[in-house]
């Protein structure tokens, strides 16, 4: 049987809630559970406002538009400028690009493979100098790990900079520092591999009632609150169907048992590759409580008899799943063109980390498989 890098792990309880969902006769982007949802998702982020949307990508997309309505001006002969994370999956900067924004990419740092604080100093000093207002800063928390939204706010509050947080891959990640600024906004996934999953759906969080609402509005296409249909604004078909707000109510229910199995998987894999030569796993930093949403070898050239692709390789051949570390943006063909921030180790990650299966129903015994077969490509 296939291993998989990360697949759905139902809760055993979605049949009731899309029961529950049927009785009420919605079949629509609205309704009671949909309702319930935004609710659970407000208090466990701890923001005041939650809206559930068909993916995370939408969410983005609400967020860099309504920071164009009302933060760009309409006159300004330079486009809105972005400076995001580069080690990150295309989604997080693709909405803007295709809304006309000018990305520029700030680079990884190495303790904890998000953005690094001070590349993005130099980044709106250089933004500063060149006269050029910056619209948000567009942080990625990877591979369930929280970006240092001290620093980052740090930099970007006294400048009047909202941070929209591409929060997708890290669900239930707990800030352990409590002076830690919130984001503006931040934005969820509960695509098929996330840690929990309504098969598709995002989710949107901010304190900020008048963006909620804006983004609310937008995404059932911008009708007016009157009696015909009256549109002022063009929006979009958003919203989350109220079925898969059924199943990410079930799956919400097991957040928690979710990020300590993939949590104790990690400290499996860790366990049982001790010692092999070259192998280091992706640091947890001081300023939060990851979810290990993936787990993540990083090998090192000079030590390890192999590479990342081999071993991916190796692992396929026995017919598991496993990944290369993001290819950072400023790699991509389409993305060549944006500016850099870098000091390459987000080049570094990408060339030397492999992500492993990290599902929460693997078994000790897929443990020891997986890690069996590491052990015969690593060991010296």
């Amino acid at each position: 049987m296939r291993i998989f890098l990360s697949p759905p792990h139902l809760a055993g309880t979605e049949s009731v809630y899309l029961q529950r969902a049927m009785e009420s006769n919605y079949i629509a982007p609205t309704g009671p559970l949909l309702d319930e949802l935004e609710q659970a998702v407000a208090e466990r982020t701890g923001f005041n406002h939650a809206l559930a949307l068909q993916s995370g990508t939408a969410a983005l997309h609400l967020g860099i538009r309504h920071l164009i309505d009302t933060r760009h001006p309409a006159n300004f002969p330079f486009p809105p400028l972005i400076l995001a994370s580069s080690l990150s999956f295309i989604a997080s900067i693709s909405p803007a690009l295709q809304m006309g924004c000018e990305v520029r990419l700030i680079d990884a740092e190495e303790d904890s493979w998000t953005l690094d604080p001070v590349l993005l100093s130099h980044a709106l000093a250089e933004a500063r100098a060149e006269e050029r207002p910056v619209l948000a800063v567009l942080p990625t928390d990877l591979y369930g790990q929280r970006c240092d939204m001290q620093a980052i706010q740090g930099l970007c509050a006294p400048q009047g900079i909202p941070v929209l947080c591409d929060a997708a891959e890290a669900l239930g990640a707990v800030r352990t520092l409590p002076e830690t600024p919130a984001p503006w906004a931040e934005v969820y996934s509960l695509n098929g591999n996330k840690i929990i999953t309504a098969s598709a759906g995002g989710l949107l969080v901010s304190d900020d009632k008048d963006f909620i609402e804006h983004a609310r509005k937008l995404s059932q296409q911008a009708r007016e609150p009157v009696a015909h249909y009256e549109h002022r604004e063009l929006g979009y078909n958003y919203r989350m169907s109220h079925l898969l707000a059924a199943v990410a109510l079930a799956q919400f229910d097991v957040l928690d048992d979710r990020i300590t199995k993939r949590r104790a998987l990690f400290e499996g894999y860790r366990e049982r590759l001790a010692g092999l030569p070259g192998i280091r796993f992706m640091p947890e930093a001081p300023w939060n409580t990851a979810t290990r949403w993936l787990s993540i070898l990083r090998l090192d050239a000079l030590e390890c008899p192999c590479t990342p692709e081999e071993l991916r390789l190796h692992l396929e051949s026995h017919n598991i799943e496993s990944r290369l570390v993001w290819k950072p943006l400023h790699q991509q063909p389409v993305l060549r063109h944006l500016r850099m921030y870098t000091q390459g180790v987000s080049d570094r990650l990408y060339a030397e980390g492999l992500c492993l299966p990290s599902g929460s129903a693997l078994t000790p015994a897929d443990l020891d498989r997986i890690c069996g077969l590491i052990r015969e490509m690593t060991a010296v």
